[in-house]
């Protein structure tokens, strides 16, 4: 083959590569959409007759099953003296003068639990990875303000406080460059698919609370759920620090680490990116408002 032949046909070979490439970033353009979101962010209200399992109550429970044998022995056995113990009281009360029990003021009723509901313009949700992007290492952040969700603090008895599923919606993300904003809603995370457009946390256990919790007071725990990005679900544990900034203003941040291999998050190929990182972090800034009955 004549080298004149070669050069021909390494042209058309590289040409070709370019009209790939294009074709590419001509899809991902025009798929990625505005990034507007469908819909006014919100979540599904907190049940409030079906509390979050925390680590105590869970403990609990395997108790109560150990304990529910002991009970069917003793309740035996307290049949046989029930008998003899009532012939005992029987005679004693017949002996003794009766007395008056003294008055006693009931006790002051629990305060009852507070519903929080968070306030998305007040609120921000970001993910962060590493890149090489045009041979520069890069730091990535993508944020938004569209994060619903309900929390109920009980101050009497914080073990039983509660957290609702939080529901961001992933099409309003958004890094520093849109190119990348529109790769993520059209490949990545594909919410430019109304099916995918929100990422749902559905808390499972709440572990770490104090015994006691009073306003103005700063808090970490620590709470578990399923994570659902499009339709893969993985369990995932957020390192939440929280205060009651006032009796009707909760303000928090929670953490967790993740990997784009578990939820299958692939990156295009496209010229100049590479080298993105799998671990990802995800954060969670939090204002919540006090919810009147």
């Amino acid at each position: 083959m004549s080298q004149r032949r070669m050069l021909n046909l390494l042209g058309i070979l590289i040409l070709m590569g370019i009209t790939a490439l294009v074709s590419v970033g001509a899809y991902i353009m025009l798929i990625g959409g505005s990034g507007e979101a469908s819909q006014p962010i919100s979540a599904p209200t907190l049940d409030l007759s079906t509390p979050t399992p925390n680590a105590e109550q869970t403990q609990v429970a395997v108790l109560s099953a150990q304990v529910a044998d002991l009970q069917a022995t003793i309740t035996a056995l307290e049949a046989v003296s029930a008998a003899a113990e009532a012939t005992v009281e029987a005679v004693v009360e017949s002996t003794v003068e009766p007395t008056v029990a003294p008055t006693t003021e009931p006790a002051p009723a629990a305060a009852a639990p507070s519903l929080y509901r968070i306030v998305s313009e007040e609120s921000q949700v970001s993910f962060t990875l590493t890149e090489d992007l045009r041979g520069q290492f890069t730091t990535v952040i993508g944020t938004t303000n569209q994060v619903a969700g309900d929390i109920q603090v009980d101050f009497a008895a914080p073990a039983n406080s509660r957290v609702g599923v939080i529901r961001i919606n992933a099409r309003t993300l958004a890094t520093d460059n849109e190119f990348r904003n529109r790769a993520l809603r059209s490949e990545i995370l594909e919410s430019s698919n109304d099916a995918y457009e929100f990422i749902d946390f559905t808390p499972t256990a709440v572990s770490g609370l104090p015994e006691t919790l009073a306003v103005g007071e700063t808090v970490t725990f620590q709470v578990a759920g399923d994570l659902k990005i499009r339709e893969i679900t993985q369990p995932v544990t957020f390192d939440v620090t929280a205060t009651a900034a006032s009796e009707g203003r909760l303000e928090g941040t929670a953490t967790a680490q993740v990997t784009r291999a578990q939820f299958n998050l692939t990156i295009p190929s496209v010229p100049g990116v590479a080298n993105v990182s799998d671990e990802v972090t995800l954060e969670i800034k939090f204002v919540a408002a006090k919810v009147e009955s």
